[in-house]
Parts: C-alpha cells; sequence; structure tokens
C-alpha cells in the first residue's frame, strides 16, 4: 500500500521560499501571481495491508517525524 503526504505550512506561517518563487517568477515575465506558498509531498511504500492500520500509522508517522505541526498542517492519501 502507498501513502502520499503532502506537507504545508500553516496559514499565518511566514513563507520565505514561496515568496522567492513568487519574485522569481514575476522577474521571468509571470506576472499576476499574487503569492506562493511552498510544502513538501513525501511518499510512502507500506507493508501494511489493513487501511485502517496503516492510516493509524502514517497519522503517528506525521505526529512524530515528517511534519513539524506546531507550524506545518498535513493531509495524507492513500494511492
Amino acid at each position: 500500500m502507498k501513502a502520499r503526504v503532502h506537507i504545508m505550512l500553516k496559514n499565518g506561517v511566514l513563507d520565505p521560499q514561496g515568496d522567492a518563487v513568487r519574485h522569481a517568477l514575476g522577474t521571468l515575465g509571470f506576472d499576476g501571481v499574487n503569492g506562493v506558498r511552498q510544502g513538501k509531498v513525501i511518499e510512502l511504500d507500506l507493508a501494511e495491508t489493513d487501511a485502517a492500520k496503516a492510516e493509524a500509522s502514517v497519522t503517528e508517522m506525521c505526529e512524530k517525524l515528517l511534519a513539524n505541526t506546531v507550524i506545518e498542517s498535513y493531509t495524507v492519501e492513500f494511492v
């Protein structure tokens, strides 16, 4: 079973990388981009076959290591 974790900074948390990308897009002629938020995607290949156990395990991974839940939020999808 594969899981995909999407991690983004929470609203209100400054995103200097996103601002740098927004600025670079403007200098390349892509006007009209008012904001950019940058995040990360982590794909996990799990041995677990039970969907409920896999979801609980991935949630625990996110809470303990993959996401800094003070400043980041995450969503999990199974593919």
